[in-house]
């Protein structure tokens, strides 16, 4: 069969006679197990070089364009940040375009006057303006990656993320089993209903805590900024006396757990997502329950390898579901 190296270079990096790597090529019956093993991992080798010489000189900048409290846009930058020199020798700059909160226009604007980008990394909301923003982009050969939520209805080239679905689900599932008979109440907290991954989430934790007998009561459009998260907190807990659980999508968690201080109220369980400075203190104190988390430096450096296959420069690999991790006051990963 037809092959993107001649059987003779295959050969060589494999060590093998041009005859073997000819018959493990065809199928021809009579060939080893491990002469095969040798020959695929020959093409892998092979493969990786081409990318080398691809990448080598070459001068890529990305733009990675976000909507997140600041906590998050942190964390995320110096994974990417770190990430950078892992793509030599190739030479990857990164700008960056971050802000706490706005409008859906705000983020048309700033997608609208990126110039000389490479590819975008984006993490903003699921509006139609945004989504044909996003398209302009790719017409004029720009790749977007989408980030944390998704905008599925644009032509971004890929979505890197947890399944948030199913996040919301083992939210659900770890509430439930540390409640077990207590019949407590449930404070669902999100940053902005207009972000898709959030809704997910939302739709998750609902469908896992249906049928429980429990109210799940629902604080939304803090934009997770820590005093108007804690004011819409106090209102929540206020009205609500036995909500003595709660599920965060969309952070403010240190605001949430001084509303439950000011009116002197316990709380049982508290889930959180993404292992940030606040949550990593948070979970020491013994003041939130687990984290659902996922290794931000993989993120960054799956999103930038979107990026460059887009563009030619490196070979097309399968994109694999991010995990999810559930982390605990005993299993807090080292930061780096």
């Amino acid at each position: 069969m037809a092959h993107r190296y001649k059987v003779r270079e295959i050969a060589q990096q494999a060590g093998l006679s041009e005859a073997t790597v000819d018959r493990v090529l065809h199928q021809r019956p009579g060939v080893r197990e491990n002469t095969v093993a040798e020959v695929n991992q020959a093409i892998a080798d092979l493969d990786k070089q081409r990318a080398q010489l691809r990448l080598n000189g070459r001068r890529y900048l990305v733009d990675v364009v976000m909507q997140t409290p600041r906590r998050f846009s942190d964390a995320f930058r110096a994974a990417v940040e770190a990430e950078l020199p892992a793509f030599a020798p190739a030479m990857l700059r990164a700008r960056f375009h971050l802000w706490e909160s706005g409008s859906a226009d705000q983020m048309v604007d700033t997608l609208d006057r990126i110039r000389g980008s490479h590819g975008v990394v984006l993490k903003a909301q699921d509006e139609p303006e945004v989504a044909e923003v996003v398209d302009r982009l790719v017409r004029s050969g720009v790749p977007v990656v989408t980030y944390a939520t998704d905008v599925p209805a644009s032509a971004r080239c890929a979505y890197v993320g947890i399944d948030n679905h199913g996040a919301g689900v083992t939210a659900a599932y770890l509430v439930q089993q540390w409640l077990a008979d207590d019949r407590s109440d449930v404070l669902i907290t999100l940053s902005r209903t207009v972000f898709r991954g959030e809704g997910e989430r939302e739709v998750g934790f609902r469908s896992g805590l249906r049928n429980s007998g429990r109210t799940i009561v629902e604080v939304s459009e803090s934009d997770g900024i820590d005093a108007t998260n804690e004011r819409l907190v106090l209102e929540a807990l206020e009205a609500h006396p036995e909500v003595r659980a709660v599920y965060s999508v969309g952070g403010g968690n240190t605001a949430t757990v001084a509303a439950f201080d000011t009116l002197g109220r316990d709380c049982r369980v508290f889930v959180a997502h993404d292992l940030d400075a606040d949550n990593r203190r948070l979970l020491r104190e013994g003041r939130i329950s687990a984290v659902l988390h996922n290794d931000l430096r993989a993120d960054a450096r799956l999103a930038l390898r979107l990026i460059l296959q887009e563009r030619g420069a490196l070979p097309v690999e399968p994109v694999r579901p991010v995990p999810i991790q559930v982390i605990t006051p005993y299993n807090i990963p080292s930061q780096g």
